[in-house]
């Protein structure tokens, strides 16, 4: 896995100079920007399958009688390989009925598509429960829920908190040399690359709703996520733009000495996870000054087995290099649908 990761990094660095880019739009130093929330408003009809809708939502415990979270897996990795081993079980020891949902082809396809996934996940989850859902994401995971959120209003008041790990909320360079190399590259990774169409649309005018509490996690190791560097508002990749309802952290601010990177975050990074785990117990975001600087100490996340840690992991990272190393590649960005600028005919 690792070999993979550092081959996409090194070959993006070496072709850019991270230190002088930043983000279009600054992350944390705007001023709340928040749109009209049209709860009502349901948004685009899904397009995609039914079936393969039903088949992607996989729950732990039961909707029914316990609060409901939902895991949101990163790109080249499946939602099994992402959480198993790690957030379901710790999750589902708090207490909560856990789904996670299945992208397709592993999130390399266009997000877009992807995003129909979520929209019908926590429009299900919320039906079954009758409550708010908690979502989580790694990478990928943690970026395509503001999608869902933007372009499909009434989903604005099924979620609670939006807890993100290492998220592409306004992409990275990494995917920059490796799109442009002959044949281009997955859907996905265009989409995520640092000013893509997607990204510009994604973040344009505002990031935020107010009603929901968001949580942007991410570390200056990350080799994925490119720039996240602790030196200015616009040059942390992951970071959200908003007001009281906007905490970004980076696990050092918490834990100087925490080396989690890109994988860790999402997986089974300790104080990632305890600062998470701020968010699902308080009202509103984070607080990292409420997180215990004990964790600094411990090498995992509550859910992982220390005596299999070695063989999930590398189970991981097994998906993720058969997903990339399999993925259609495409010359060019998939095209925004029509839904963004209100060009559909009626």
């Amino acid at each position: 896995m690792n070999k993979v990761l550092v081959f996409v990094s090194s070959v993006a660095l070496a072709a850019c100079d991270v230190s002088s880019i930043g983000i279009d739009t600054p992350a944390t130093g705007m001023p709340p920007a928040t749109a009209p929330s049209a709860p009502s408003d349901s948004g685009p009809a899904l397009t995609a399958d039914p079936a393969a809708l039903a088949a992607s939502l996989v729950c732990t415990g039961d909707l029914a009688s316990q609060p409901p979270a939902l895991l949101v897996h990163g790109t080249a990795v499946s939602a099994e390989a992402n959480f198993s081993w790690n957030y379901v079980p710790a999750l589902s020891t708090l207490g909560y009925a856990v789904c996670t949902v299945q992208m397709p082809n592993n999130g390399m396809s266009d997000i877009q598509d992807s995003a129909e996934y979520i929209v019908h996940a926590l429009r299900e989850m919320n039906r079954v429960s009758g409550r708010k859902i908690q979502v989580l994401g790694h990478s990928q995971g943690g970026m395509i829920p503001r999608w869902a959120l933007r372009f499909w209003p009434d989903t604005r008041a099924l979620v609670d908190d939006l807890i993100g790990f290492a998220s592409s909320n306004h992409g990275t360079v990494d995917s920059i040399a490796f799109c442009e190399a002959p044949g281009g590259c997955a859907e996905s990774f265009w989409q995520q690359t640092l000013g893509s169409n997607f990204i510009t649309a994604l973040n344009a005018d505002f990031e935020t709703f107010d009603e929901i509490s968001y949580t942007s996690i991410y570390t200056y190791l990350d080799e994925i996520v490119v720039p996240n560097l602790p030196l200015t508002a616009d040059t942390q990749s992951s970071a959200l733009a908003g007001g009281a309802n906007v905490t970004n952290v980076a696990t050092q601010d918490v834990c100087p000495n925490n080396l989690g990177e890109h994988l860790a975050l999402g997986t089974y990074d300790a104080v990632a996870y305890a600062i998470a785990l701020d968010a699902l117990t308080h009202a509103g975001p984070a607080d990292p000054a409420r997180v215990p600087l004990t964790v600094c100490l411990e090498p995992f996340m509550p859910g992982v087995d220390p005596t299999t840690f070695i063989t999930d992991y590398a189970a991981a990272g097994m998906v993720l290099g058969q997903t990339v190393a399999n993925a259609v590649r495409v010359p060019e960005e998939p095209p925004l649908k029509c839904y963004v600028d209100n060009s559909c005919q009626p």
